[in-house]
């Protein structure tokens, strides 16, 4: 049940990579983050040069910028959540996209529920669900790992599995990696998936640098590899036998 006396908890989407905010946010979003005063981030740093993006007018030095924990405790959530509860209108902002999605903020938007406190989402980029539409592969079913295993082997057992259950379930799968591993990342795919597998690279979503691109991986190890290294990546793949009843 909603508390009436309390404020709202915005969702606010951040810029993918360099632009000006009119190229990926619609202008009644970028108004709710002007509005605000207090503000709830996944890395101050990066929050600020947000609003200083958007036109934030209101000095920074007096704007309450609270960090939210990679892992936040109860005690964390209940006390950046306090001025919410007491009517205080709140942004939550990811590091880069929509937040609450693939990083710590969904923590609070369960505690913000939790409290009967309205959580507002806006509409804005979302690397995940970007490459998700590019990718040609099935979106109607479909699953994000995050990351994988950072050794080999754990990571090519894991690529394996989830192959295999992509087959099974007529599934996408999607994970990342920390980009200075994404060569590694990609390797590891080619080398451990079927030739028939079809996988998608999609790299520096919604920038000008831009670079989606789904091949199967007989193809993928035919070709030079993608320049990707130490950029923002999303790999999705879709195996075989899926891949004939999507494309059916």
């Amino acid at each position: 049940m909603t508390n009436r006396r309390s404020g709202r908890l915005f969702l606010l989407p951040v810029s993918l990579g360099a632009g000006a905010w009119t190229n990926y946010l619609p202008p009644d979003v970028r108004g709710a983050a002007l509005g605000l005063n207090y503000f709830i981030v996944e890395n101050a740093k990066t929050a600020r040069a947000e609003l200083k993006r958007l036109g934030y007018e209101k000095p920074l030095r007096e704007t309450l910028i609270e960090p939210l924990p990679e892992t936040p405790s109860e005690a964390d959530l209940n006390g950046l959540l306090g001025p919410v509860r007491d009517g205080t209108d709140a942004g939550l902002m990811s590091e880069a996209g929509c937040p609450a999605i693939a990083d710590p903020g969904s923590a609070l938007v369960r505690a913000a529920h939790e409290s009967g406190i309205r959580v507002v989402p806006l509409v804005g980029p979302s690397s995940l669900l970007l490459a998700l539409m590019a990718s040609g592969l099935n979106g109607q079913s479909f699953a994000f790992h995050g990351y994988l295993p950072i050794d080999d082997s754990g990571r090519s057992s894991t690529l394996v599995t989830l192959e295999r259950e992509s087959a099974r379930r007529n599934m996408t799968q999607i994970f990342i990696e920390t980009p200075y591993r994404n060569t590694r990342m990609f390797s590891a795919a080619i080398e451990s998936c079927a030739p028939s597998t079809l996988l998608c690279v999609a790299s520096n979503l919604s920038t000008p640098s831009e670079s989606i691109s789904t091949r199967r991986v007989a193809e993928w190890r035919r070709c030079a590899a993608p320049l990707i290294e130490r950029q923002p990546t999303v790999f999705l793949l879709l195996a075989e036998n899926s891949a004939k009843a999507h494309l059916r």
